[in-house]
């Protein structure tokens, strides 16, 4: 048959994909959308319509194209799995039909197929007829049920060569609608349409009619100028909308897997497309509030690239190192605010791209079975292309700087998700499996043999509704939209403390099991152990000195501590000295291994998840005072001005004198003349008395304002979270209040200090070792975001200076005031400008050839990196390492550039995992003090308005929680209004009485509310309600 492209053969294996549109024009095989393009008129159109529709409500059933007799079919002919060949184009039409009278009897067989396949289906249940199906891409765990999932008919148990047989003839009929899906916004499949016509309520059927009238003529057109068949189209326009259609096959196509993903590239093939600049490789992060969005960093440091829906994501998980493909530009994102690019909106505005608006209709409600609780959320946004441009069209060009790229995953680098969640279980009769509901909506749900539940779950399933399990995903293949899974563990009630918490630390891959004996066989023997007299002999000895700890009061992991003296030139020896984990933890041993996979120590409200044993880490290289401890020191001779005149690196062993809290050392602080006695600050050290260690500590605070200042000078910033701090029943372990954790003088003091340290080992180790320093680096913002946030502040009256890390520091100083909610806008202020910011990481510096992006951003220094802390970082192990032998102190580091530049990844990942579990664990236990202590009160500043709610900062408890208008009481209406970036809520409440008119209150960015914190229904979940606002006469 003619083609306008000969010899490019069409891919019946691949199904279409969201988003996926044709590389190039499509062939015009088929005759009828040959004839087609040739009567583009009304009139015609309408007939074909019209014909359309009554041809399938005139007969409910299936319709299938079959290789049978009087149908049409398809030449079979070799498929060959081409990668990067994304053509879906089909030929289902004989090369003959060419006339008029070819339509007419083409329309006659297919409706004569679809009444036969009817008739031959007359025994599925009803339930399996009019059950919903959950599309891929929108669903609450962003899946769709199974092929095995509920409602389905089991697979037919023919013989394996007859399924065979009738494989090709599926996959040829499902071809023929590939390009259909192409032409409009998301639907379910053509696939699942053409195998399962079914019979719905006629009330159902004229709704949904109506809500598709007006997309029917865009759809059409994109139709028509795709060149894909307008038949297929017109049948899944006016096709009743069944989402488990497929679940209803015909007695020939039954049990036939139908692929939901793409198939992955091969690692060649993916090899060359990032060599080409074609493919692009970086860490998925998804959405934890909108799950059918994904982002992965994009190489020009702009907006993240955006990945729409579970399809685009190909079975890649949250934090899974992923090669990506991207779209076409008119499949683009357009964005209309900084909330369109960083995915935390709510807001069910529509999403542009580049050719049209289009906005699906609401999906049918989901049926009362239990299988089809999930609300389709997403389709009311979907990212479509009805066609390129054509010439001449009116359509406006959108600027380039308004467009978002989109992308698709075609490979899975790494899985850095740990594929085990906790959630619950869902138990359906006659199935050989369980349904795993996972917590976090990012996974999918998971099909669990029934041999991995409880015993008498089948029989009393209700006793575990409540109860929270670990499950492992095991497989997910293409084919399939649910994952595979086996149940690893049951944890308990959820809502109680300890299994939340054994939940987080398993989804986040915390290894907080005992250390093997392996391991511990590396510590070192007898007990107790005492520092060797050789050792000894190799060290600065600086026991005599006074030298103390400054750390959280309840820290058992004390890994620096601080020593200041007087010279008698009127200048100071300050020294910063870490406890030296090297000399414990050598290269190669299992004790390494085990702490070089933990990365970092994780802290929970309640509790540490060390990297090292505790032998270690709270006992042999913890500075404990009046014990000899193994240091590494680095002493500086400075000026009271802070200028440095001399440095020295080396071994040392310390004997601290005191343990210092940060409110120990804020009192000295703040009262330089006051005479503490010892029991006062619980220290009693004959060596060193307090009043030594009380001018100790002030000559360090005021060297370190000192530094601080001259920091501050050359242009740095810092952007502090809020952060929570817990006081804990200690024997029941549940809150008795939380607060907003205040950050003093003291702890600048230290800061500084360790800032001090780790820049000057940053300098040492990368000029002894300039190709394999393990160093930190900040990239700077992202540049459009920035944009963004520059002309959103200037919309709100904000004079806010973004040009560098120092003026965007001084321009939050002076914007935040000085009243009592200064803290609380200055805490909005960093939240937005938070989100352009990228996360600081490790890297080798051998393996990152431009210095230009070795550049620390917020410190705005050339070189940093991690040496204070290695009882908790094992990225400091590795600088220690460097250090010893660039001292001549140690031996050579046995890794390679490659060997570190993986483990600084490795610590990266591991790192940021930790952030979330204790983010996690705040969460959890601010959720149970609700709930225990709540309802809570507390005044509130707006962070961000969207078009049905808004995110507020409660100031008592530092915690962020969104408002929904919909659920507050005493609310007539409410009204949005957008001007450009700038956006407000009018909020009309009902009158106090019923003569007294209605009140409205405006909320825009910084607004001051009072809101209600209340526990819901479901174990740990709080809501924020809004308060009435006091009006004058109240």
């Amino acid at each position: 048959m003619d083609s306008l492209h000969p010899g490019k053969k069409p891919n019946f294996n691949r199904e279409p994909k969201r988003n996926q549109i044709p590389l190039r024009s499509p062939r015009q095989k088929d005759a009828y959308a040959r004839l087609l393009s040739q009567h583009r008129t009304g009139k015609f159109s309408a007939f074909l319509e019209e014909y359309a529709k009554d041809s399938v409500l005139r007969k409910e059933g299936v319709a299938v194209l079959e290789d049978q007799s009087g149908s049409v079919t398809v030449p079979p002919q070799k498929v060959e799995h081409v990668p990067r060949d994304y053509s879906d184009s089909t030929d289902f039409s004989p090369p003959f039909v060419k006339t008029k009278e070819s339509l007419s009897l083409y329309m006659k067989k297919l409706t004569t197929s679809i009444a036969q396949e009817s008739e031959r289906k007359p025994g599925v249940p009803d339930v399996q007829r009019h059950g919903q199906r959950r599309d891929t891409a929108t669903s609450q765990d962003a899946d769709i049920e199974s092929g095995e999932e509920l409602g389905s008919v089991k697979p037919s148990h023919t013989k394996k060569h007859q399924k065979q047989q009738k494989k090709n003839k599926e996959s040829n009929r499902d071809a023929a609608l590939k390009e259909v899906q192409l032409a409009g916004p998301k639907m379910p499949s053509p696939k699942k349409d053409f195998a399962g016509v079914q019979e719905q309520d006629m009330g159902k059927k004229h709704k949904r009619k109506t809500q598709q009238e007006p997309n029917q003529e865009r759809i059409q057109e994109g139709t028509l100028k795709s060149g894909a068949d307008p038949q297929a189209a017109m049948f899944k326009d006016k096709t009743p909308q069944n989402p488990r259609a497929d679940k209803c096959k015909s007695k020939r196509g039954r049990g036939l897997k139908k692929q939901v993903f793409e198939p992955y590239m091969t690692l060649e093939d993916v090899s060359h497309g990032l060599k080409r600049g074609e493919l692009i490789q970086g860490q998925l992060r998804i959405n934890p509030k909108k799950y059918h969005e994904a982002f992965i960093p994009s190489p020009d440091d702009k907006w993240d690239i955006f990945l729409e829906g579970v399809e685009a994501r190909n079975r890649a998980l949250n934090g899974d190192i992923v090669v990506v493909e991207l779209l076409p530009q008119e499949q683009w994102k357009v964005v209309k605010s900084d909330a369109d690019c960083d995915g935390a909106s709510e807001s069910e505005t529509s999403v542009e791209t580049t050719r049209n608006k289009t906005r699906v209709p609401n999906p049918d409600p989901p049926s009362d079975s239990d299988c089809n609780e999930l609300v389709d959320r997403c389709q009311k946004v979907a990212l479509v292309d009805t066609g390129k441009p054509q010439e001449g069209s009116s359509t406006p060009q959108t600027n380039e700087k308004t467009l978002q790229k989109t992308a698709k995953v075609v490979y899975i680098v790494e899985k850095k998700h740990s594929r085990a969640v906790t959630g619950s279980l869902k138990f359906f009769p006659d199935k050989p499996f369980a349904l795993f509901s996972p917590v976090d909506h990012r996974v999918p749900r998971i099909n669990v043999p029934l041999s991995d539940c409880p015993e008498d779950f089948n029989i009393r399933p209700e006793v575990y509704a409540n109860t929270l399990f670990i499950c492992r995903i095991t497989d997910w293949t293409a084919d399939n939209a649910f994952a595979q899974g086996r149940l690893a563990k049951t944890l308990g009630q959820a809502g109680e403390i300890e299994p939340e918490t054994e939940g987080i630390l398993t989804e986040h891959s915390v290894d907080f099991s005992d250390f093997t004996p392996e391991v511990l066989e590396c510590l070192p023997q007898p007990r107790p152990w005492c520092i060797p007299p050789e050792e000894l002999e190799k060290r600065k000895d600086l026991r005599r000195d006074c030298i103390f700890t400054i750390d959280p009061a309840t820290a058992r992991d004390l890994d620096d501590a601080l020593s200041c003296k007087l010279l008698p030139d009127g200048n100071f020896e300050v020294g910063v000295h870490i406890a030296d984990v090297s000399y414990f933890v050598k290269e190669d041993t299992a004790l390494d291994e085990a702490a070089s996979q933990r990365a970092t120590s994780v802290y929970l409200v309640q509790q540490v998840v060390p990297m090292l044993p505790r032998l270690l880490c709270e006992e042999l290289c913890s500075l404990n005072p009046d014990f000899d401890r193994l240091t590494f020191s680095v002493i500086w001779k400075l000026t009271p001005e802070g200028k440095i005149l001399s440095e020295w690196f080396g071994r040392s062993v310390i004997r601290s004198c005191a343990k210092l809290s940060y409110d120990h050392a804020q009192s000295m602080i703040e009262a330089p003349e006051k005479l503490f006695s010892p029991n006062e600050l619980q220290l009693d050290n004959p060596e060193h008395p307090i009043d030594e260690i009380h001018e100790a500590v002030l000559r360090l605070h005021s060297i370190a304002q000192n530094l601080r200042r001259q920091r501050i000078s050359t242009g740095t910033l810092k952007l502090d979270q809020v952060k929570l701090s817990f006081n804990i029943n200690k024997e029941s372990m549940m809150p008795n209040s939380c607060s907003v954790y205040e950050y003093k003088d003291s702890n600048r003091l230290v800061e500084e200090f360790m800032l001090l340290a780790n820049i000057a080992t940053a300098h040492h180790i990368h000029r002894k070792f300039p190709d394999l320093a393990l160093l930190r680096r900040h990239p700077p913002p992202k540049t459009k975001m920035m944009e963004e946030l520059k002309e959103m502040c200037s919309q709100l009256g904000i004079d806010i200076d973004l040009s560098s890390p120092g003026a965007l520091q001084e321009s939050l100083n002076n914007l935040t005031g000085k009243d009592e909610y200064s803290a609380a806008r200055k805490a909005v202020l960093t939240h937005l400008c938070s989100r352009p910011m990228q996360m600081a990481l490790y890297f080798c510096s051998g393996m990152l050839k431009n210095e230009q992006l070795f550049k620390h951003y917020a410190l705005n220094i050339p070189l940093y990196t991690h040496f204070t802390s290695p009882i908790r970082r094992y990225a400091d192990i590795i600088v220690h390492r460097l250090l010893a032998s660039s001292l001549k102190c140690g031996p050579h580091l046995q890794l390679s550039a490659q060997e570190v530049e993986k483990q600084a990844l490795h610590c990266n990942n591991k790192k940021m995992l930790a952030k979330r579990v204790w983010e996690l664990s705040s969460e959890l236990f601010f959720g149970l003090l609700v709930r225990e202590s709540g309802p809570l009160d507390s005044a509130a500043m707006v962070m961000r308005v969207l078009d049905q709610s808004f995110d507020v900062l409660v100031i008592k408890y530092g915690v962020q929680k969104r408002v929904y208008c919909k659920a507050t009481k005493g609310l007539q209406s409410f009204r949005y209004h957008q001007v450009g970036k700038k956006s407000e809520l009018t909020l009309v409440w009902l009158p106090e009485n019923q003569d007294g008119p209605p009140f409205e209150q405006v909320i825009s960015i910084f607004s001051l509310v009072e809101v209600q914190l209340t526990s819901e229904g479901s174990p740990l979940k709080y809501t924020a309600l809004l308060k009435r606002p006091q009006t004058n006469g109240a």
